[in-house]
């Protein structure tokens, strides 16, 4: 059976012209403009004359709008990534509703990301040359690398980062990404912060510590930031500034995550990594920083899709999966093992081992376990009904184990989230479902 191609993006910097900026720029002021307009539409037609509002009844005010005195600017722009904005919101009702997200927020013209969505009928993709509905010249796209051969486009997203630089995204489906051929290794990774992460083969990989390379540049820029005024062009290129140290971090990370997930992927057939809450270790202020400069969360995504896309396995062990304080010989289980001490040492057995290396043999034979004795497939959120295969004791309600087979989590259904709740206000979520 022939696999279905992987849709995929590739993303390319380019360099548009005044005349392309300005038009660009007057987008994505719309694009926002719309969503907000949409986002309060929505909220308020439910809570203060219980209507339901979806996504066309959206494009019916759109239309509206645009004949409008006040708003009849949005008519100036494409229609495309206007009405790509309204899907948006669409999807992200939907998220909210079946509880993978929060409520939808409104765009800031600061804060928020500066982007917009052509479909095929708002760009024309030719001989290596792009050029999009409202344009009479194609963009000056820098293609560090070919798209696959034979294929067009299926969607385009222009979009300009807080430093500065523009970037096309093509979305095109790829035939070429394919399963790599099996191999017998198998692998557990221990992420941590010295060590970016611990192989159970007794590899290190030292942590760049990206952020701390340009912390004394970062530095420098935020001040000269701080003594600029407030609303004056001087501050503005300050804050460019900034904004340009922090592509810089962003972008050296991203490409060693990117090498280090490849490797991964491409030696071994199977891969098992602990599902950690960074957002519950982000709270602890003396770890913050070095904990985000890490990106563990960005690790795990990385791993997801590829071993997704080269037809890998990749178990998730359950975070209160006692990795650090468990013997990888005997299966003792120490009372409590702080993070001053770096080295194991067992109490029943001779063992004594480096701490991580340790824990990443633990959670290798968690996740071999999770294969094949076919454990949940997702932590445990409440106080599972069997016994964990893994050998632990018993943890507080939430003593399970996940996979991910092929990269794909497969998702239990949980409550939903609810509509915020207002005073005198009777909630029905199906009403913008």
């Amino acid at each position: 059976m022939k696999a279905e191609p992987v849709k995929r993006a590739f993303k390319f910097r380019f360099y548009p012209t005044d005349v392309q900026a300005a038009e660009l720029l007057r987008t994505f002021g719309c694009v926002r403009k719309v969503y907000n307009l949409a986002l309060q539409a929505r909220t308020e037609a439910w809570y203060q004359r219980q209507e339901r509002v979806n996504y066309n009844a959206t494009s019916a005010l759109l239309t509206a709008w645009k004949k409008t005195d006040e708003l009849g600017f949005l008519a100036e722009v494409s229609s495309v990534p206007l009405q790509q904005t309204l899907r948006h919101l669409q999807a992200g009702f939907s998220h909210f509703f079946e509880g993978r997200a929060k409520y939808p927020k409104f765009k800031s013209r600061k804060k928020s990301k500066a982007a917009a969505e052509y479909t095929r009928s708002a760009f024309r993709y030719r001989d290596g040359h792009l050029t999009l509905a409202k344009m009479t010249a194609p963009l000056d796209v820098v293609f560090s690398r070919p798209l696959p051969e034979g294929v067009q486009p299926t969607t385009v997203t222009v979009s300009r980062d807080s430093a500065g630089r523009w970037f096309v995204s093509l979305l095109c489906e790829d035939a070429s990404v394919a399963a790599l051929p099996p191999v017998a290794d198998v692998i557990g990774v221990d992420a941590g912060v010295t060590a970016l992460v611990t192989l159970s083969t007794g590899e290190k990989v030292t942590n760049p510590r990206h952020e701390r390379t340009d912390r004394a540049r970062l530095a420098k820029a935020q001040r000269q930031l701080g003594k600029k005024e407030k609303g004056s062009k001087n501050r503005d290129k300050a804050r460019a500034k900034v904004a340009r140290v922090h592509a810089r971090i962003t972008d050296r990370r991203r490409d060693f995550l990117h090498q280090l997930t490849t490797r991964l992927v491409r030696d071994n057939q199977t891969i098992v990594i602990e599902d950690l809450n960074v957002a519950g270790l982000l709270k602890n202020h003396t770890l913050a920083r070095a904990i985000s400069d890490a990106a563990w969360t960005e690790l795990r995504s990385l791993l997801e899709y590829k071993c997704q896309w080269y037809g890998r396995t990749l178990v998730v062990v359950d975070r209160w999966f006692p990795s650090s304080k468990t013997c990888s010989a005997c299966g003792h289980v120490k009372a409590s093992m702080p993070l001053g001490k770096r080295v194991f040492h067992c109490e029943r057995c001779p063992l004594v081992l480096d701490r991580d290396i340790n824990a990443a043999r633990n959670i290798l034979a968690a996740g071999l376990a999770v294969t094949v004795c076919g454990d949940g497939v997702r932590p445990q959120r409440s106080t599972p009904a069997r016994q964990s295969s893994a050998k632990q004791k018993t943890q507080p309600a939430r003593a399970g184990l996940s996979s991910l087979q092929g990269g794909e989590e497969v998702k239990s259904r949980t409550p939903g989230k609810r509509w915020p709740s207002r005073p005198g206000s009777t909630r029905d979520p199906a009403a913008h479902r």
